[in-house]
């Protein structure tokens, strides 16, 4: 049933249609970051928009019944690191400072959403191992620029734990990667 239902392409129009919107609005959410982020780094600081960008590409191209493996392998990569890492900081966002606006259950919501369809859609990936290679260099890469150069997603209150959630961020690349592994090249039975 769930195959049926990922594989209509009506439903998998209206994801792209979800996606694409999705993606302006992330980029938006970013605006005020973007403005005081120098030049070179620009393509590295809107994280989730950018994993939302791939998979919504991924979704035009499947719509015609077509695989672009380089951009499949890093939608699934950072759908699932992203999609994970905005639920946890919200939640420690909440468990520091004690509420979270309804933007932030928003953002916990819709990078959840994020994560799941980049998992579900892993069957029909047709990644090979270089495709995942560049989509792990893209993602580690990433990191670098966000932990060593600071160009972090602004987050005020978490700030002061940079280091640590640079640490959990790195490690979170790491099972990704693996998971991407996993479904998409190991093809183990669930």
């Amino acid at each position: 049933m769930i195959k049926y239902i990922l594989l209509d392409k009506r439903f998998i129009f209206c994801l792209f249609l979800v996606n694409f919107l999705g993606t302006l609005y992330g980029y938006y959410w970013y605006k005020a970051q973007l403005t005081i982020t120098p030049g070179i780094f620009l393509i590295f600081v809107p994280d989730s928009p950018t994993a939302s960008l791939f998979f919504t590409i991924f979704l035009l191209f499947f719509l015609f019944g077509r695989n672009i493996p380089y951009v499949e392998a890093i939608a699934i990569v950072t759908l699932l690191k992203y999609g994970t890492w905005a639920v946890v900081m919200n939640l420690l966002t909440l468990i520091i400072e004690g509420s979270l606006s309804w933007q932030g259950y928003m953002l916990m919501a819709s990078h959840a959403g994020m994560a799941i369809q980049g998992l579900l859609y892993a069957p029909f990936y047709k990644i090979k191992l270089k495709h995942l290679a560049v989509a792990a260099i893209w993602t580690l890469h990433n990191d670098i620029i966000d932990y060593v150069f600071e160009m972090m997603p602004m987050y005020s209150t978490l700030t002061k734990y940079m280091n640590e959630i640079g640490y959990f961020t790195f490690w979170l690349s790491i099972l990704c990667i693996g998971i991407a592994y996993w479904l998409t090249i190991q093809k183990k039975p669930l």
